[in-house]
């Protein structure tokens, strides 16, 4: 099981960021916060070797069909876009909402993730190749 989906780029963190949020609100998804790890890191004198920022990502949507099912749900959302750079390369990746979804037995949720998990490649795809 690979709950990981994620894409190179020759763009620059600042630029993958970017694409990600335009192709985000291009399928009625929004980012909701931005956490630049560098940063967060660098106030409490730590380094980081590259560059990491994590996007919470929503589509108010399906979060309300998904909690309106379960609350425990709350547990994987909103749904994550992480963007990097290692080893000189830019990466974006997501979490997929399918094999999370795998963990909650008992909800009917399947059809729901795979169509989150759909936009979710759509713009880790756009965003590395736009």
């Amino acid at each position: 099981m690979n709950i990981i989906y994620e894409k190179t780029t020759d763009k620059s963190v600042a630029q993958a960021i970017e694409s990600v949020k335009a192709e985000l609100k291009k399928r009625e998804f929004g980012v909701l916060f931005e956490l630049d790890m560098k940063a967060k890191l660098q106030e409490h004198d730590l380094e980081l070797n590259g560059h990491a920022v994590i996007m919470d990502v929503c589509n108010p949507k399906q979060a309300q069909k998904v909690l309106n099912e379960s609350l425990s749900v709350g547990y994987f959302l909103p749904c994550k876009i992480a963007v990097f750079s290692r080893d000189g390369k830019t990466t974006i990746g997501t979490l997929l909402p399918s094999e999370l979804m795998e963990q909650m037995p008992g909800l009917d949720l399947k059809e729901t993730a795979e169509a989150v998990e759909q936009v979710l490649r759509e713009s880790v795809d756009a965003a590395a190749n736009s």
